[in-house]
């Protein structure tokens, strides 16, 4: 990767924010479009795609029957078909990852004259996506504020909570392989001056 401040190639510089499940990411996303910077959002799209009217819905229902109705996919009927099958998730996998792929070029295409872009891709690492970007920013929590604030989203038991994390690098690599760390594990207000400083510093107006 290259130093971020230092990106002068007249193009975007591209960042990759990423952070295990209940670490604070979304909210962190959040807080970079509050300060104008465009953020890609992977998952946002996919919902987009998988709800009533999506374009992802007859080729999933093709491959998964039963997995949609009039509101779109249901994600709970759709996750019992794959969860714990490899190849029923390549299945899903070759259908939603192509259309996320043009969905990200035309958010590129929209935005290419921005000093900064930010994608929100929460298997940067587990995809090894990370060398695309110029900096990759990891959202980080304590080990038992994580935990609790995933085992207080609707249908969420620690059994699925612990299989999650199994299919995820571990929190300590993430932080050790990042170029930036933002700490979600404080106030709303602290996070929001991290990310803050942290613009600053990428943009060069920190020196």
């Amino acid at each position: 990767m290259t130093n971020a401040a230092g990106h002068g190639s007249g193009k975007p510089m591209l960042i990759g924010l990423t952070g295990s499940i209940g670490m604070g990411k979304s909210t962190v996303a959040s807080m970079f479009e509050k300060a104008g910077i465009p953020v890609f959002d992977a998952d946002a799209e996919v919902r987009k795609m998988q709800g009533p009217g999506g374009e992802l819905l007859a080729p999933i229902e093709g491959a998964f029957p039963g997995s949609t109705g009039a509101d779109g996919v249901d994600r709970g009927k759709l996750g019992e078909l794959v969860f714990g099958n490899k190849e029923a998730l390549k299945r899903l996998e070759a259908i939603v990852h192509p259309a996320v792929g043009a969905k990200r070029a035309q958010f590129f295409g929209d935005n290419g004259t921005a000093p900064m872009l930010v994608f929100d891709i929460p298997l940067l690492f587990e995809r090894g996506g990370e060398a695309a970007f110029d900096a990759v920013i990891v959202v980080s929590a304590p080990a038992e504020m994580q935990r609790a604030r995933v085992l207080g989203r609707p249908d969420m038991t620690s059994e699925k909570f612990e299989d999650i994390l199994r299919l995820q690098v571990p929190d300590a690599e993430k932080r050790e392989r990042a170029d930036y760390v933002i700490d979600t594990g404080t106030t709303l207000a602290e996070t929001e001056a991290q990310v803050s400083a942290l613009i600053d510093r990428l943009a060069g107006t920190d020196r």
